[in-house]
């Protein structure tokens, strides 16, 4: 969330902002109604205390005195102070409550880069990559892919756990497996550490990392316990460092995760969503990065130039788009997309997402950076960028890489990871 001093201090930061976004102003005054609300009745709640420590040091020198009337009526007077302290407390936490549960709710500041625009045609193409394919056949979908190879078992799946869910099998559960290999070390080699971090969260530390309320509708809950099941290895990587100061000579800290993803990916979805691109469950590597407000810009290009470098290895062709301000979410500031060409959907599909999310997150973590222990210290950065969804990437290279008898050509630097077999072989049974 938004430092409150920015509303303190530069409200019309925030409010030109709102404009870029096409969003009204209510929240931002209303934070600042509620912050006021909160200093004045932190002032009386102060003087209070005040009233209450001069009248208990009364006390005693009326039993000193032998004034046990005097002594009586301060007591009855200190005990009025602390009732009317005790209310003044609960209404001065009613009132930060409110500020802070508007603010969480307050998107991020842009960076001034980010495209105007309503909704996402208004998104701008950064640069293009790789070849397109071209087929001297009529390209299948993925999900024709999958079915005639028998590599996904989407119906049995369905029997045991519902819709959306699949088994993975046969060569391509050896793809998947070998991009998750590949794309990791890939990562790692470039100075990040390897962390797998654990698949639930708590609430609090949940809505450290995002907008609850927005994202609570797409997750899993797990009850009785309170926890949910990550939606992104972004969640539990950054949030593991929530309530902490970090060394300023350890940033930044650089780290790459692989985790199981969940997601209720609730509402309709169009044909081309079919098979394994839209799913419940999936597979996903992410980096992270923890850094200081002077290093973060350069540091989303170094995320967004391994993710180029990485999608260039495995042969893909891509576009990569700057997100404008009406397709901008909450936590971003600023936010790349690369996006693979799918040709049976003649179009092109989000894979990855690379975002600043400057201090936005860390506000509401309280991720600091300097020397521990010390109070006041500065708020960090924080940034994320997918490297690899794996089930949106072997849709990617199925489509891509196809052969005219359905069969799959396997990206080159794949096939040592897979005994140096070249093409994806259907499996033996379905």
């Amino acid at each position: 969330m938004l430092d409150i001093n920015l509303f303190r201090n530069e409200p019309e930061t925030i409010r030109k902002d709102h404009d870029k976004r096409g969003i009204p102003h209510d929240k931002i005054d209303q934070v600042i109604e509620f912050d006021q609300t909160w200093i004045n009745l932190q002032h009386e709640t102060n003087q209070l205390r005040a009233q209450k420590n001069t009248a208990a040091r009364g006390i005693g020198a009326a039993k000193k005195s032998g004034d046990q009337e005097a002594a009586q009526r301060i007591l009855a007077e200190v005990a009025e102070l602390g009732a009317q302290i005790a209310e003044m407390e609960k209404k001065t936490d009613a009132a930060v409550a409110e500020r802070d549960k508007l603010r969480m709710s307050i998107p991020n500041i842009l960076h001034p880069d980010v495209p105007q625009g309503a909704d996402e045609s208004g998104n701008t193409q950064h640069s293009v990559h790789g070849e397109k394919p071209t087929f001297e056949f009529e390209p299948r979908t993925h999900n024709e892919l999958i079915e005639m190879n028998k590599w996904v078992d989407l119906k049995r799946a369905a029997k045991i756990v519902g819709s959306r869910f699949f088994f993975l099998k046969g060569d391509l559960a050896r793809l998947e497996f070998a991009l998750q290999q590949y794309a990791v070390n890939f990562i790692r080699e470039r100075g990040y550490t390897f962390v797998q971090p654990p698949v639930m969260m708590n609430r609090d530390a949940y809505e450290g990392v995002t907008d609850l309320s927005d994202f609570e509708t797409v997750m899993y809950g797990v009850e009785p316990d309170g926890y949910y099941m990550i939606a992104t290895a972004e969640h539990p990587l950054t949030a593991m460092f929530m309530g902490e100061t970090i060394p300023e000579a350890d940033l930044p800290l650089r780290i790459v995760g692989v985790s199981p993803c969940f997601r209720r990916e609730v509402g309709s979805h169009g044909q081309s969503d079919l098979g394994i691109w839209r799913v419940h469950q999936f597979t996903k590597i992410e980096q992270i990065i923890i850094a200081t407000p002077e290093q973060s810009w350069e540091l989303q290009e170094e995320l967004l130039q391994n993710c180029l470098d990485l999608w260039d290895a495995l042969g893909m062709h891509y576009e990569v788009v700057n997100i404008c301000t009406g397709d901008m979410g909450t936590v971003a500031a600023r936010k790349y997309d690369l996006e693979a060409w799918i040709p049976g959907a003649n179009q092109y599909k989000e894979i990855v997402s690379c975002s600043n999310c400057t201090d936005y997150q860390a506000n509401r973590l309280q991720i600091r950076y300097g020397q521990p222990g010390h109070a006041g210290q500065p708020i960090a950065h924080t940034l994320n960028s997918t490297a690899v969804a794996t089930s949106r990437a072997l849709v990617a290279i199925m489509e891509q890489n196809q052969l005219e008898d359905g069969r799959v050509s396997i990206p080159d630097v794949l096939q040592p990871l897979m005994g140096g077999q070249e093409v994806l072989e259907p499996c033996s049974w379905g």
